[in-house]
């Protein structure tokens, strides 16, 4: 009797918990990727939605780059629930995110690194905890993921470019992530 009791009261505590807690519904997945990838950038692990590249994703003009009139994707777009935190895992500075277009939300992060000669854009952010002209460390918090300007859900698109350089100095960012698949 006992084990009957506890076996249904596991069944009606399963069934009251989301299939896919955290899910956004508006979520769109252009990859056959069903990897949760971690990440020294962002709390948890996650899918990516929209990877680097010629992509199907309607969002895009048609790029002479790719096959079947299909966009290409200068970033990574990576689904997760809104909210989640971002952290910096090097050394960097905030500039001025006045080229950035609205496709990036109203709070697109600019941080760029010197040494290693890179400029890194965050886009679709919540909170932002850091300014223009703010140095950042390692392990520190910089912003939340968020809908903000993205017609697919939360999620954070990350896009690497050269230090100063414009969308068409756009390279993957997936080794800047140091994006591991979750054991």
């Amino acid at each position: 009797m006992k084990r009957l009791l506890v076996l249904l009261l596991t069944v009606a505590l399963v069934g009251l918990l989301p299939s896919s807690a955290g899910a956004d519904p508006r979520w769109r997945f252009y990859t056959k990727d069903k990897t949760h990838y971690t990440s020294p950038w962002y709390a948890g692990a996650h899918r990516i939605m929209v990877p680097f590249g010629c992509t199907r994703a309607p969002y895009y003009s048609p790029d002479p780059r790719c096959r079947h009139e299909h966009g290409f994707h200068h970033g990574i777009d990576i689904a997760m629930k809104c909210g989640t935190k971002l952290y910096s895992p090097r050394l960097g500075w905030v500039v001025s995110n006045d080229s950035l277009g609205p496709a990036y939300g109203d709070n697109p992060l600019l941080i760029r690194n010197y040494r290693i000669g890179y400029d890194l854009v965050i886009g679709h952010t919540r909170k932002v905890f850091v300014e223009e002209g703010d140095r950042i460390k390692p392990g520190m918090l910089i912003a939340k993921a968020s809908d903000n300007g993205a017609p697919d859900g939360c999620h954070l698109h990350f896009e690497r470019r050269a230090v100063g350089g414009g969308l068409d100095t756009a390279t993957k960012p997936r080794k800047l992530l140091a994006l591991a698949a979750e054991e």
